[in-house]
């Protein structure tokens, strides 16, 4: 037991224990910033600071960083930018653009653009080496910087964390299912949010640079490379992500990069209390201690190739790429939610024009009829409410597990079994009662009736009607 829990504490110093000796004896030095503005893609002006030692003697090697994914701003990479200053690599951080950047709209390319002149900034202050200033890259920056480096011979090396070496969507796929199997989540919800959920997002122009190839780029890489994954990473594909980034390096000629796996570390090599799964800001103490040390190595010359063995991965990923079926388009999901709008609001109208005119009684179906549209609407408005929820947290929260279920999709389900039972019965009703149907009666049961025709199918899809 007592090996057991210092195993991983061994574990983490094997990657560097790789590198040449005493470049490990990183320095820890007090550190200084400053603020600074330069011209990215476009014309948009882009703040940041550059943090560097206090107490530099010559030229120091410096690293720009490339923002994960989402709205980030400089401060959210400040410790680790400090961490890197405190052994000696000056860094430049800065607040992502928002300028053409959006949940539904990235580029890439603009956003190596934006690499790239803060390339040029850093390379232009005295502090810095200019032949030693590289391009470091987290998540989403892992496929951005790569195209820097492709793209400019300023870039001396290139360091990427938690790269991804599949399309953006088959990752968020993959993550996605990694997730629910640590909640203990089977069934239905599985593929309804693995797959259906992407495609759709895909399809109906929801999910920026979802088709990104990263190979390309890293085939085009000549720079130095040094790619590092934690061993608990849930979001990278890591064990795949490093096979295709060392084959796409190696096809291009690439003969100077290191793969690298940090024992104990998450997606963004920070600390872990949950196997991975959660999102502490718990920075190692030994943060950037190894990526220090292999740029400072870079001045004895390109280092030789140097792979290691990437953790077991419980499941491989999955493409979600390909033609949709013509029922998978997402114009017929806004002519099934249009009919189901209009069936449910089109009923209780009828009731009150009905009712205006003086007619007494119930019509025909008239209680599975209101059964129908107020079951209808609030599995619509919960379904999308869940699954919104499961967008917007990355599948972190799910809710309470039961028998493999999540909770709120168990419920979900009943309310589904319950329209198509109230559907059926309404159309039951209605052919028992049809010679007595009126006009308006005809219409608002067939609106009824066309709803429920098309809820079962719709239901089916998205695994609402299946275990």
């Amino acid at each position: 037991m007592l090996l057991r829990r210092k195993l991983p504490a061994l574990l983490l110093l094997l990657p560097v224990a790789v590198l040449p000796a005493g470049s490990v004896r990183a320095e820890t030095q007090a550190v200084r910033s400053g603020d600074v503005t330069f011209m990215g893609a476009g014309g948009v002006t882009l703040h940041g600071t550059i943090i560097g030692p206090q107490a530099a003697k010559r030229r120091s090697p410096a690293i720009v960083m490339v923002h994960g994914a989402g709205p980030v701003t400089r401060e959210e990479y400040r410790d680790e930018a400090e961490a890197y200053a405190r052994r000696g690599v000056v860094t430049l951080i800065y607040d992502k653009r928002t300028d053409g950047y959006s949940t539904v709209r990235r580029d890439y390319a603009m956003l190596a653009t934006d690499a790239l002149a803060a390339v040029r900034a850093l390379r232009a202050r005295p502090e810095v080496d200019p032949d030693r200033v590289g391009v470091w890259g987290l998540s989403e920056g892992g496929w951005v910087a790569p195209l820097a480096a492709a793209r400019s011979a300023d870039v001396a090396f290139l360091i990427v964390a938690g790269a991804v070496g599949t399309t953006p969507a088959r990752q968020q796929a993959w993550a996605y299912g990694e997730r629910l199997r640590h909640a203990g989540i089977r069934g239905s919800l599985v593929p309804a949010l693995q797959r259906r959920l992407i495609r759709y997002a895909v399809a109906g122009g929801l999910f920026g640079e979802a088709a990104h190839d990263p190979v390309r780029g890293w085939e085009h890489v000549r720079q130095p490379v040094l790619a590092v994954w934690g061993t608990l990473d849930r979001e990278a594909v890591p064990a795949e992500s490093a096979k295709i980034i060392a084959g796409a390096l190696a096809r291009g000629g690439n003969e100077h990069y290191t793969i690298r796996f940090i024992a104990g570390a998450r997606h963004n090599l920070n600390g872990t209390r949950d196997d991975g799964f959660d999102r502490p800001d718990l920075l190692p103490p030994t943060y950037a201690t190894l990526e220090a040390a292999w740029i400072k190595s870079l001045a004895g010359g390109p280092p030789p190739i140097r792979v290691g063995s990437p953790p077991p991965q419980a499941q491989a990923s999955r493409p979600v790429d390909g033609p949709l079926a013509w029922y998978e388009a997402p114009q017929w999901q806004l002519v099934a939610f249009a009919l189901f709008v209009t069936a449910c609001l089109g009923y209780p109208i009828g009731a009150l024009v009905r009712r205006g005119r003086g007619r007494r009684g119930a019509p025909v179906a008239a209680r599975p009829a209101r059964v129908f549209v107020v079951a209808l609407p609030v599995a619509l408005i919960g379904f999308l409410a869940y699954l919104g929820v499961l967008i917007l947290t990355g599948a972190t929260v799910i809710g309470p597990v039961v028998l493999g279920r999540s909770v709120p999709w168990l419920l979900l389900q009943l309310l589904s079994v319950t329209v198509v039972a109230a559907g059926i019965a309404t159309g039951a009703a209605a052919w028992r009662s049809r010679r007595s149907l009126s006009g308006g009666g005809r219409i608002r049961l067939g609106l009824l009736l066309a709803a429920a025709a098309a809820y079962l199918p719709w239901a089916l899809y998205w695994g609402l009607v299946v275990p």
